[in-house]
Order: structure tokens, then C-alpha cells, then sequence
């Protein structure tokens, strides 16, 4: 009987222990849902096209061109970026590039993936990827790792021949992520995400003109980043664990607790 009620006990622990993770699993915040995934790209920082997470965003360019699209990343994602560059029927060999920048314009290194590919002659289409390191909630100043907020997508052509600059291309991007959870969780986090134009909205003022806004994605609240991460869970569940194989052993080892019955002298 004492087994069976730390047992049930060790169970009603876990259950508890498990409930803040799924309140916490809700989903990162990214931009409005309504309308169709965009058409065109933008052509700096400042004017790069919104899109979310699985969303896939197509624009028209020339070869030449410089074209920008950013997406949110929150903390314990892996962001993925891929884009397929389709080319003209005639042309020569070209290298294209993606590179991805964080919201302080810091330019990201891709953990691993096909950042820089070369067409062939003729070839109808090149595809591109990128695999960043994993959103973590707080870093060092010197650092530079991937941190939650607004990244930035550029894609453009580093080496072609000059018969081929400013010919038509057609360009399909698309940024998805991977849940890597507690594995990657840091005791700190950011006061906000590293999301530009925050802070110009909350210092404009009324009589002057409307400053420019460079992401909406930006939210006082929303962001998983916090004291919370599931490795909480696997440390209550390691200590339940610890707990039970303890009174099973004692239990063994302790016996029936009663003085063995010893004949008597005859």
C-alpha cells in the first residue's frame, strides 16, 4: 500500500509538472493571416515584404537586383529558409546567394544547407537553403547568436556574366522552423524581441509625421521567451524517478520487518 500511494503521488506530480508546458506551447506571433501569401519582394532593409512561417512568397525580379523578405523566429526554433530562383530559357552560368540577418542586421551563418548555388547554362531553375543556428532566448553583448525577433531574407545574383544582367527571373521563398524546445533553453531572456520599429512607435509623437514602421510583427507579449522551458518537466520527472527507484530499493532491502520465528529448544 505505501508503494501504490508514492506512486500516485510520482503521477500526480508529473501531471502537474506537464500542465505549464502545454499552456506554454502556444504559438510564436507572426503577421495577420488574412489576405494571400505576398507577390513581390522588397528591394532594402526598410522595405522588405512580411511573411510567416510556412508561408510561401513569390516576386518577379531581374537578375541584378536585390530583393528582401523577412519573417518572426522566436526562441527554441530553428529557422529554415529555402528559395528557388526560376531562370530564363537562355542564359549562362550563374551563382546566386541567400543570406539571412537578424534583426540588428547582423548576418546569420547557416548551420548547414546550400546557401550559394551555381546554375548551369541553360538550366530552368536553382533552388537555395539555409539552416540557422537555434533562436535562443538570451546571449552575451559580444555575441552573436540567432536571438528572437524579425529576420531578414535577401536574395541575390553574386556572379554572372554580363550578357545575362537584368534578365527576368522568377523567385518562390518559404521559411519554416523546427520546435529544438528545452534543449536550447538559457536562463535569461530579452526585455523584447529584436523586432525594428518598436521603439520608434513608442517615441513618435502626435504632431509630426508618422515615422517609418520596418516590421508588425512586434508585440508586448506572445513571445515564449521566459524562465519556463520543458526542461523543467524532464528535471521533475528525473527527480520522481530518482525518488521511486529509492523507496523500491529501500523496500527490497528493508524485508517483512518481522523477527524471524525461532524453534524452540527441545
Amino acid at each position: 500500500m505505501r508503494i501504490t500511494r508514492v506512486l500516485g503521488a510520482a503521477l500526480l506530480a508529473l501531471g502537474i509538472a506537464a500542465g505549464p508546458a502545454a499552456a506554454d506551447s502556444s504559438p510564436s506571433p507572426s503577421a495577420s493571416a488574412d489576405g494571400a501569401a505576398p507577390t513581390r519582394a522588397g528591394t532594402s532593409f526598410r522595405t522588405a515584404t512580411e511573411i510567416r512561417q510556412g508561408q510561401q512568397a513569390t516576386a518577379s525580379g531581374s537578375t541584378g537586383d536585390y530583393l528582401y523578405w523577412s519573417f518572426p523566429a522566436d526562441t527554441g526554433q530553428r529557422p529554415t529558409v529555402k528559395a528557388t530562383v526560376k531562370l530564363p530559357a537562355a542564359h549562362g552560368a550563374q551563382s546566386w546567394q541567400i543570406d539571412v540577418y537578424d534583426g540588428l542586421r547582423r548576418r546569420q551563418a547557416c548551420q548547414y544547407g546550400a546557401a550559394t548555388r551555381t546554375a548551369e547554362q541553360g538550366a530552368s531553375s536553382v533552388e537555395l537553403a539555409c539552416v540557422l543556428r537555434t533562436v535562443r532566448g538570451w546571449s552575451e553583448p559580444w555575441g552573436n547568436d540567432p536571438l528572437p525577433g524579425t529576420y531578414y531574407v535577401r536574395l541575390t545574383v553574386v556572379d554572372l556574366g554580363s550578357a545575362d544582367l537584368g534578365k527576368p527571373v522568377g523567385v518562390e521563398v518559404r521559411a519554416d522552423s523546427k520546435d529544438i524546445g528545452g534543449a536550447a533553453a538559457v536562463d535569461g531572456s530579452l526585455a523584447k524581441p529584436l523586432v525594428p520599429g518598436i521603439a520608434v512607435k513608442s517615441g513618435q509623437d502626435g504632431g509630426g509625421s508618422k515615422p517609418a514602421v520596418l516590421s508588425s510583427f512586434g508585440s508586448d507579449d506572445g513571445w515564449s521567451s521566459g524562465w519556463w522551458s520543458d526542461r523543467w518537466v524532464w528535471t521533475a520527472i528525473g527527480g520522481v524517478l530518482a525518488a521511486l527507484a529509492g523507496v523500491g530499493g529501500y523496500a527490497l532491502t528493508r524485508g517483512s520487518g518481522r523477527p524471524s520465528r525461532v524453534p524452540p529448544n527441545v
